[in-house]
């Protein structure tokens, strides 16, 4: 890439973030917001898609994809291998994601 002005802020940015992760706790952090945001997005998705009732099997066949895109990106390297923060907020936003569809799920069985 060439080396213009936007290109060094975005590189400074990024070098400036990943500075800022390197702590445990804000990395931690960082993981459970990405948890609960994934908590969250179940829900509002499930009560969105559900309120339609027309593309439900649309929308459950995109977000399978999208977890099994998640979980190939994510167990594809070692299990003790160092993996990259997204990587890891992502894995843990489809985490909350599925725990959150399994709690509607319960709450619509009961």
């Amino acid at each position: 890439m060439q080396n213009t002005r936007i290109n060094n802020l975005l590189d400074a940015i990024a070098s400036s973030l990943g500075k800022l992760f390197l702590n445990p706790w804000r990395r931690l952090s960082l993981l459970i917001i990405s948890f609960l945001f994934g908590f969250f997005l179940g829900t509002a998705i499930s009560t969105i898609a559900g309120q339609s009732s027309e593309l439900d099997i649309v929308v459950a066949g995109f977000l399978v994809l999208l977890t099994e895109v998640t979980s190939r990106l994510f167990y594809s390297q070692s299990f003790f291998a160092k993996r990259a923060l997204w990587v890891e907020s992502l894995n843990l936003l489809k985490v909350g994601f599925t725990y959150s569809l399994f709690v509607e799920a319960f709450k619509l069985g009961s």
